[in-house]
């Protein structure tokens, strides 16, 4: 699928940032140790200094993730404890804490926080607790352990995984820089903050007389412009369903479904509905979507608004004419922190 998020950076839709949080070190890896570039999450993280320093005690098998201790709550950094050296000989998980949203997909992308611990050394490797803000990932990309730890179980929830270098890093020669040697275990606290909704979710809100009508058939709603209205001359924005998420700030990334019509013709001029949800930087798109900061994950929201706002010459694709006026319909489905 081509990205055609409503873009200002040019005169119609183009491919939007992709954005997504880097969780490079989770990332399946295609490059050897030697030059392992995908090392750490992102280039202001470091890895623990003892993590280079191998024991001198063998692994020792560990039959279980019970053998494992982990304090603290959910959302903070935790302390884990453990039979170190060891390592094990499946990949397992252990619910902690068991949430109660929406289960993990395989095709999901999920924002979480984590913890990672170098099952040989025992020595944290990385983590997104000291960066203060979560990480957000396709679950198509990461490492095949992770990936197995984590779907099935649901949004809330805190798990602890146990992943083999089998399912981990032993195909990448290891990681070096993160001092993931070739046979390491590796062990995972990860608490799962949210997923990507598959379309908007809360409470309908009536919109004001005037504004065009939303009809929503099997998650895809269609627009009426009202032959009587009056089309607005300035930006008007009308949450349709109020969600119970995060809320968008100016800085994020978001992914979304969303529709543009015309209220000259009632056509459709783009939508996404039929190959899925997209995720662009708020900052890189048209100026009307600004209007979606402050506006919660789970929202329905449209926006209405004089078509040279967006589009201030006519364009071919999307074909807008800059005399127009423009109807946005848009679903909020999760927010992508991009600092």
């Amino acid at each position: 699928m081509v990205l055609q998020f409503p873009s200002r950076a040019v005169r119609g839709l183009a491919r939007p940032l992709a954005v997504v949080a880097a969780l490079s070190l989770l990332l399946t890896a295609c490059s050897d140790s030697s030059a392992d570039s995908t090392a750490t999450p992102s280039a202001s993280t470091s890895v623990s200094a003892s993590a280079s320093s191998s024991p001198t005690a063998t692994p020792k098998p560990i039959a279980s993730l019970d053998a494992i201790t982990v304090k603290g709550d959910y959302g903070k950094a935790p302390t884990v404890t453990g039979p170190w050296p060891g390592v094990f000989s499946k990949s397992s998980v252990k619910v902690l804490k068991a949430g109660a949203g929406a289960t993990l997909l395989a095709t999901d992308s999920v924002e979480v926080n984590y913890y990672g611990v170098n099952a040989r050394t025992g020595s944290t490797f990385d983590q997104s607790f000291k960066n203060g803000s979560t990480v957000t990932f396709s679950l198509d990309g990461v490492i095949q352990g992770f990936k197995q730890g984590l779907v099935g179980q649901k949004v809330g929830s805190r798990v602890l995984i146990g992943i083999t270098g089998k399912d981990g890093y032993d195909s990448s020669g290891g990681s070096a820089r993160a001092g993931i040697e070739v046979g390491d275990s590796l062990v995972f606290v990860v608490d799962i903050v949210s997923a990507t909704l598959t379309g908007p979710e809360g409470t309908a809100v009536a919109p004001k007389a005037g504004l065009p009508i939303v009809v929503d058939t099997k998650g895809v709603p269609t627009v009426t412009i009202p032959k009587a209205a009056t089309r607005p001359t300035k930006t008007v924005v009308q949450p349709l369903i109020k969600g119970k998420g995060k809320a968008v700030t100016a800085t994020d990334a978001i992914t979304a479904n969303y529709t543009m019509v015309s209220w000259s013709s009632g056509k459709v001029l783009s939508s996404n509905y039929a190959d899925g949800p997209e995720t662009g930087a708020l900052s890189g798109l048209v100026s009307s979507w600004k209007g979606l900061v402050g506006q919660t994950v789970g929202c329905r929201v449209m926006i209405v608004v004089p078509a040279a706002t967006d589009f201030p010459t006519s364009a071919s694709a999307p074909p807008v004419t800059a005399t127009d006026t423009l109807v946005y319909v848009i679903d909020i489905l999760q927010v992508v922190p991009t600092q």
